[in-house]
């Protein structure tokens, strides 16, 4: 009986691998949501809809981009946590999943609880201000923040996203008080500055078609180099702040999903990433493809899990035990 046992263990154990495949060979037979932490409208909305649309002509099945703002940009990872692991729901990973056990009690780990399965491009970020606006350079900008303490008025794409934390960083490197104002995304945020209703609004460069149109001015970028796009705006670095802010996201999948599946999704978004309906819509945002395999793209993931650590406690916004 106890031999007859083992052999059955054994059984299985070989078939798993055998299914995993059989299950990846066939692979989707149904369409995939690809759920997005920004709205409608914005540059991650225009941006992963033609990364979604050149996935499904590879995966014969629709990948149907599903929008779920809000908390930081971190409601699609949340959602992993509560999908089947069979690669029918995948979500986008921005920065702000690696700070948010840092600020906020969650009952899951964004190491451990994600299957990453690439990294498909990354935010420029910059600083901007009605064309017509007073504060027409930097300079400008810091002088009136320090003469007005606490009333110049900023809005981000979200509490706790990358560009509210780096203005954060920036106010406490010069001695500033600013008034941040959180909205869903770019699409919001836009509406509430060209509207008056902020100052000055921090964000990926979602602002840049209506630079384009003159109604914004950019004061400053947050790259290593000046934009090509924005050639006469300055860098931090250039501006005396040494600091770079980029943000790199790409796609995760729920704990549990077989390797097999990841590849297979891994392969299409890769793909996908090379046709030049995606490298086109990239570009109107001064972005570009930025790839990273499944294990260059879950190590990245845990380096910027320690990273964020010390940017929360820097600002003293660690969460109470």
């Amino acid at each position: 009986m106890q031999r007859r046992h083992l052999v059955q263990l054994a059984a299985t154990a070989l078939s798993a691998p055998l299914l995993d495949a059989a299950h990846a060979q066939a692979f989707p037979v149904k369409p995939i949501k690809l759920v997005i932490a920004f709205p409608a409208g914005g540059p991650t909305d225009i941006t992963m809809r033609a990364l979604a649309d050149a996935a499904s002509k590879i995966l014969g099945q629709p990948v149907v981009v599903e929008n779920k703002p809000g908390a930081g940009g971190t409601m699609p990872a949340q959602q992993l946590q509560t999908a089947a692991p069979d690669g029918y729901t995948v979500a986008q990973i921005p920065l702000g999943v690696f700070r948010l056990p840092y600020t906020t009690k969650i009952n899951w780990d964004p190491i451990k609880d994600i299957s990453y399965v690439l990294n498909v491009t990354g935010y420029a970020f910059g600083l901007v201000v009605p064309a017509d606006s007073a504060l027409r350079t930097w300079t400008h900008f810091v002088a009136w923040a320090k003469a007005n303490p606490g009333l110049l008025s900023y809005g981000s794409t979200g509490t706790m996203t990358s560009p509210h934390l780096t203005m954060e960083l920036i106010a406490q490197k010069l001695g500033l008080q600013l008034l941040h104002v959180p909205y869903k995304g770019s699409a919001d945020l836009m509406q509430a500055i060209l509207g008056g209703q902020i100052m000055a609004a921090a964000d990926s460069t979602g602002f840049a078609p209506q630079v384009a149109a003159g109604k914004l001015r950019v004061l400053n970028t947050w790259g290593a180099e000046r934009l090509a796009k924005f050639p006469d705006a300055p860098t931090l670095k250039e501006l005396g702040l040494d600091l770079v802010q980029n943000s790199p996201f790409g796609i995760g999948a729920p704990k549990g999903t077989p390797p097999a599946v990841i590849k297979r999704l891994h392969d299409a978004f890769k793909q996908a990433m090379e046709q030049e309906s995606y490298v086109t819509a990239l570009a109107r945002y001064d972005m570009v493809p930025m790839y990273m395999n499944s294990a260059a793209y879950l190590k990245f993931a845990q380096e910027t899990y320690s990273k964020e650590k010390a940017l929360v406690e820097k600002l003293g916004l660690m969460r109470q035990p």
